[in-house]
C-alpha cells in the first residue's frame, strides 16, 4: 500500500535502506560484519542516536561500539556495506560524546533523509524488542537470538518469537459543511494547549475502517463518513504502525470529548491551522516527524 498519487510519504515511511532480509539466516552474519572496517554502525541509547548535524546521524565503526550492546543486522548500504544496530538501554549517562548531541527519533526524524531516517526507525523498533523481549512468553526461559537479530528461539519448549507490531489508525477529521474547517483533540496525557488527530489501536478482529469509526465514536463522538486512507507511518513508541486517514464528519455538531483520554475538541479554521504550523499559533501542533504532522499538513495545503 502507498500514499494517494501525488502525496508525499510521512516521515520514517521511506525505504531508504536495503534490509537485505535474505542474508539473516546466514550464519554468524553479525559477527562477521562486526569485524569489517566498512561497517556502519548505528548507535541507539534508550529512544535515542547520535547525531553528526541537526539533520544528519553519527555513525561509528564497530570497534568504536562501547562494550554491552544488543546487536543486529539492520541492512546494506548501496556500496554492499553492512549497516549494524547496536542497542543500549536507556541510563543517565551518555555512552560517548557525539559532534551533534543525541536526539530522539520523535524530536529530530522528521528532518533526516529517507536513509538516515529509514535506518533509525529500524534501529529503534528492533531494538526495543532485543532489550525487552528475552524471556519466552509461554514458559518463562530466556531464548536464544536468531537470524540476525531478527528473531528468538526458546530452548525449553522449542517455540520461535519475533518482534511484534501493533496497527493504530490515526484520523484528521474536516467538516461536514465547511471545507476549511478542522477537528482535532488535545489528549489528557499532553496538558497544554496541544492539539492533534485522534488514534487508537486495532482491537482483535477488526479491520481498520471499523477501527476509524468507533475510534471516532469513542473519542469525539462523531460519526464520519467518506474514510480516506493517506499514508502509513513506523512509530516504535513503543511498537506501533501508525495507518493515516482523513474523514469527514457527519454532523459537526456531534463533536464532544470523551472526557477521559480527550479532554478537548475543537474545530479549527484553515488559517489557525497555518498559524499552528507556521509557530505563530498559541496552539500546539504535532511534530514534522509524526504522521499527524502529515495529515493535518497536507489537509491545509490541499484545500480539502
Amino acid at each position: 500500500m502507498t500514499a494517494p498519487q501525488g502525496l508525499p510519504l510521512p516521515a520514517l515511511a521511506g525505504s531508504g535502506l536495503d534490509r537485505a532480509a535474505e542474508e539473516r539466516s546466514t550464519s554468524n552474519i553479525v559477527e562477521t560484519a562486526r569485524g569489517l572496517a566498512q561497517t556502519r554502525v548505528l548507535v541507539v541509547h534508550g529512544d535515542r542516536a547520535p547525531l553528526h548535524s541537526a539533520d544528519t546521524l553519527h555513525w561509528l565503526s564497530p570497534t568504536d561500539v562501547p562494550d554491552g550492546a544488543e546487536w543486529a543486522l539492520l541492512g546494506r548500504e548501496a556500496d554492499g556495506a553492512f549497516v549494524l544496530g547496536a542497542v543500549f538501554a536507556q541510563s543517565e549517562d551518555e555512552l560517548f560524546t557525539a559532534p551533534a548531541g543525541w536526539a530522539a527519533l520523535r524530536s529530530v526524524g522528521g528532518a533526516l533523509d529517507e536513509h538516515d531516517a529509514s535506518a533509525f526507525v529500524e534501529a529503534l523498533s528492533l531494538g526495543r524488542w532485543l532489550l525487552d523481549a528475552p524471556f519466552c512468553p509461554a514458559c518463562g526461559t530466556r531464548t536464544v537470538l536468531k537470524n540476525a537479530g531478527w528473531s528468538r528461539h526458546c530452548p525449553g519448549c522449542g517455540r520461535e518469537h519475533f518482534p511484534r507490531t501493533d496497527p493504530a489508525v490515526i484520523v484528521a477529521v474536516t467538516s461536514a459543511t465547511h471545507p476549511d474547517r478542522l477537528l482535532l483533540g488535545s489528549n489528557a496525557m499532553w496538558g497544554g494547549n496541544r492539539f492533534s488527530c485522534f488514534a487508537g489501536f486495532v482491537e482483535a478482529g477488526e479491520s481498520l475502517e471499523a477501527t476509524v469509526l468507533r475510534e471516532m465514536s469513542e473519542e469525539a463522538g462523531v460519526d464520519v463518513v467518506d474514510v480516506r486512507y493517506r499514508g502509513s507511518q513506523a512509530w516504535p513508541y513503543p511498537r506501533s504502525l501508525m495507518l493515516g486517514f482523513l474523514a469527514t464528519a457527519a454532523d459537526d455538531a456531534a463533536a464532544e470529548a470523551d472526557g477521559e483520554e480527550i479532554v478537548a475538541v475543537r474545530w479549527f479554521e484553515r488559517d489557525e491551522i497555518g498559524a499552528g504550523l507556521a509557530g505563530t499559533s498559541d496552539v500546539l501542533l504535532p511534530g514534522p516527524a509524526s504522521i499527524a504532522y502529515r495529515l493535518i499538513s497536507d489537509w491545509y495545503a490541499s484545500g480539502e
